[in-house]
């Protein structure tokens, strides 16, 4: 189901849309050694969040789930129904001797349309929405780099929140590194979407797609 598509949008959509991938396997997990943490980011189609952070030197792995909600253990098909609460988020493992969490947050706030309060780009409706939740180890790095990112794009328009962390659950393993599995597709997704012309229209140069 694609919530709140317009007409237009629905013959392309639905054979180029976030979330309508085939059910194959995922690719196989990193493997690190030495100390890593974690951050979690909603910022609409999880495919493009997890395409975007897995580019970072210094991230070892960006998994595709939901966050935010309700119910235990939700399904695609349940979170973009709708009633869970739960946004499309990617937990994105990284090594802190390479890479911090502020340039992680940084980076994540060129990778999305902060001004969108309905969802991203051709994605519309609340599983779309979008948040950084942060730890409260995290809570001041992610705050700071909000206000960084808001007197770029201005406080009057800046919608996207720093929320509390919460339980994360992982998306299907259909979902697991679409873009890098299935570039085709995500590359004709992405143009569709408008995602790089939005981007640089609220961002400039600064744009990250």
């Amino acid at each position: 189901m694609i919530p709140r598509r317009t007409v237009a949008f629905a013959a392309v959509l639905l054979a180029a849309s976030c979330g309508q991938g085939e059910a194959t396997g995922g690719a196989p997990v990193a493997v690190q050694t030495g100390p890593t943490q974690v951050a979690v980011f909603a910022g609409g189609c999880f495919w493009s969040v997890e395409k975007n952070f897995e580019e970072m030197p210094g991230v070892i792995s960006a998994v595709s789930g939901f966050a935010g909600g309700r119910t235990a253990s939700p399904t695609y098909d349940q979170v973009v129904r709708g009633g869970t609460g739960h946004l499309e988020s990617v937990q994105v493992t990284f090594d802190p001797r390479r890479i911090t969490y502020r340039q992680l947050v940084d980076r994540f706030w060129r990778t999305i349309d902060p001004t969108d309060a309905e969802g991203q780009f051709c994605d519309r409706g609340a599983p779309y929405g979008t948040a950084v939740f942060a730890t409260a180890a995290q809570k001041a790095d992610a705050e700071a780099s909000r206000r960084a990112a808001v007197a770029v794009v201005g406080a009057a328009r800046f919608v996207t929140p720093v929320r509390d962390a919460v339980r994360f659950w992982p998306a299907e393993a259909y979902h697991q590194d679409f873009a890098q599995r299935n570039p085709v597709r995500y590359g004709g997704y992405s143009r569709f979407c408008g995602r790089g012309a939005r981007l640089r229209a609220v961002w400039g140069e600064a744009a990250g797609e």
